[in-house]
């Protein structure tokens, strides 16, 4: 997906029956340090030991955080959303040890302050983009819909671990979300809104690069490093540090250079030549992908003006 939409949520996040959610609009599901790790250590035996608590170097880039950027983030309350759907995954095939690897190591990590609430795409979730593109997401729909579960060690349908991932996450005190026609990403950037206009800060846990259009200074993204086996941050600093703009320009370079993962093909299909630092360095002169357009469409008029006619 490029651009994040909007579900149809209703302010209040009820998530039911999965767990209760307070007026404010987040989760009542905080439960002692020790009641929540013992459940994760228990549902998730066969993961690998925790990893050090969340890492600040991505890809192992050093980014500083200056004092006041934490101090202003400690002043506010965090949400977390964990965005399930892409850590039961290990490389394109299903993997329950993969979530359990993850999930071990985000709850061995996080402040047991802060709520959670888990998304999961929906069925039909991506129809409607294929409607629109019927590329989108189409080399997925060979990818096995099948999982080994050690515990029966048998082949189950993709469906059946998703119910015991979502009890996993019941276990644990974490409301889960799963829109009928919506993807995950999609609900997340809905709920992502409503929780700033509360007041509180956001992270959101997931491997997906679309989530760097949300990134600001309230919102955070903590990603899962299969290599390094362990999660790390990623903020407006490393936006700013990766890509030399701000993320409100990120929509417009994905509109322009597509994205291969999601079967959305790119300029450079047209123009080999035109690359990222191209698209970056029009992005950085016209601000947006609307406003380089304009600009293209106003120089195509005076050429067709100016030119002189030999007929």
């Amino acid at each position: 997906m490029i651009r994040l939409g909007r579900a149809a949520v209703c302010p209040c996040l009820a998530p039911t029956p999965y767990g209760p959610l307070s007026c404010a609009g987040v989760p009542n599901n905080k439960v002692n340090a020790t009641t929540r790790n013992a459940k994760a250590r228990g549902i998730t035996a066969a993961a690998s030991a925790p990893s050090p608590a969340f890492d600040r170097m991505p890809g192992g880039r050093v980014v500083l955080e200056e004092p006041g950027d934490i101090k202003r983030w400690n002043k506010k309350k965090r949400v977390f959303f964990l965005d399930v759907n892409p850590l039961c995954y290990a490389g394109s095939k299903p993997s329950l040890r993969s979530f359990a690897h993850w999930i071990s190591l985000f709850f061995s990590q996080v402040s047991h302050d802060d709520p959670v609430i888990a998304v999961l795409d929906g069925e039909r979730g991506n129809e409607h983009r294929r409607k629109l593109l019927p590329s989108y997401k189409a080399h997925r729909r060979g990818v096995s819909r099948r999982v080994y579960t050690p515990r029966s060690s048998q082949m189950v349908p993709v469906e059946k671990s998703h119910e015991a991932i979502i009890n996993v996450l019941q276990r644990c005190n974490v409301p889960v979300l799963k829109l009928e026609d919506h993807e995950a990403d999609d609900v997340v950037a809905t709920l992502v809104e409503q929780v700033l206009q509360q007041g509180y800060k956001v992270v959101i846990a997931s491997p997906d690069k679309d989530f760097k259009q949300l990134v600001s200074e309230d919102v955070q993204i903590v990603m899962p490093l299969p290599e390094l086996k362990r999660w790390s941050f990623y903020t407006l600093k490393h936006y700013q540090a990766q890509y030399s703009c701000d993320p409100g320009c990120d929509l417009s370079l994905r509109c322009i250079m597509g994205d291969e993962a999601d079967g959305i093909p790119g300029i450079q299909h047209l123009a080999p030549g035109f690359g990222k630092k191209t698209a970056l360095k029009l992005l950085k002169k016209h601000g947006s992908l609307e406003n380089l357009l304009n600009a293209a469409a106003v120089k195509g008029m005076v050429f067709a003006i100016s030119r002189p006619d030999f007929s």
